[in-house]
């Protein structure tokens, strides 16, 4: 059985990089790639596979059609995990979450999908002036081959 573990140590050896899909309100899909970590849930404490966006396309397809499939490659292996969006941020406030805790969120985020940074206020500025949103995925479905 694959685990959110085992999609972490494959995402591990390509930087962390992740291709994610939505669902447009036609059917279609739309992908992007993205930098993607797992990180305990801010508020259950459950494990989610987590990542930073502000990408309008993703985020108005999540907000209404939440759904959302991430999968990781290295070489031949591959992992897939399928779940339900949560979407906390300026725009998408979660109860329990105030200012303050969403800037430390969407810093355990960044690291968490292999970023670092020199300058962290600098970081909560760019955050705050881009209005990003962490999205985090509660799986329903993990698989690979």
């Amino acid at each position: 059985m694959t685990t959110l573990d085992d999609v972490v140590a494959l995402a591990r050896l390509e930087q962390y990089l992740v291709v994610v899909s939505t669902a447009r309100a036609d059917g279609t899909i739309q992908s992007s790639l993205v930098n993607a970590g797992v990180i305990p849930h801010p508020t259950t404490g459950d494990a989610v596979l987590a990542l930073v966006t502000y990408g309008p396309a993703k985020l108005r397809n999540l907000r209404v059609r939440p759904q959302i499939t991430a999968t990781v490659r290295s070489g031949w292996q591959w992992a897939t995990v399928e779940g339900l969006a949560e979407l906390i941020g300026p725009d998408d406030p979660h109860p329990g979450i105030d200012p303050e805790r969403l800037r430390l969120l969407l810093r355990e985020v960044f690291t968490a999908a292999g970023g670092t940074h020199d300058d962290w206020d600098a970081y909560d500025a760019e955050m705050v002036d881009q209005h990003r949103t962490a999205v985090l995925i509660t799986p329903t479905r993990v698989y690979s081959n």
